[in-house]
């Protein structure tokens, strides 16, 4: 399901990307959140947030759930990453700040995650929401089944 062949040009990518979100919206991207965001670029599979606060812990014994959730928060709310709800995880944005609506497809045998858009599925959501007059806020489909990687295995 991936298409990353260079992980480290990935997560350097990913961090420089995040660096100037940060800038242009003039906000610190701190060393936590870095480490946090690293934690989450380094596998694509999706990570807990205790996952995350453990790894911190063996470089930082003093780090605490309190600080990795407003972490987590903050790369939530820039778009930095996505909460796949289904499994109570995070996964990077592969483009972040283009939009606010994502589909999920999760295999359910490599636990990997690809991140698609398609604009006419999200056409047909915005048909729904407007006809009963709903304003949505966020939209996120999670589609979990075996990719097919896995499935010629």
């Amino acid at each position: 399901m991936l298409k990353c062949h260079d992980h480290n040009s990935c997560i350097d990518k990913a961090i420089l990307e995040a660096i100037l979100i940060c800038k242009a919206n003039n906000l610190r991207f701190t060393d936590l959140r870095q480490k946090v965001f690293e934690i989450i670029l380094k596998t694509h599979k999706p990570v807990k947030a205790y996952d995350v606060l453990s790894e911190l812990q063996q470089k930082d014994p003093s780090a605490k759930p309190p600080t990795v959730y407003r972490a987590l928060d903050f790369l939530l709310e820039y778009g930095l990453v996505h909460k796949i709800h289904s499994l109570n995880s995070y996964s990077p944005c592969s483009h972040p700040k283009k939009h606010n609506q994502c589909c999920f497809l999760i295999c359910e045998k490599c636990n990997q995650i690809k991140e698609c858009c398609d604009e006419s599925l999200f056409k047909a959501i915005q048909n729904t929401t407007n006809s009963n007059k709903f304003d949505p806020k966020n939209t996120i489909i999670e589609i979990s089944g075996t990719c097919n990687k896995c499935n010629s295995s």
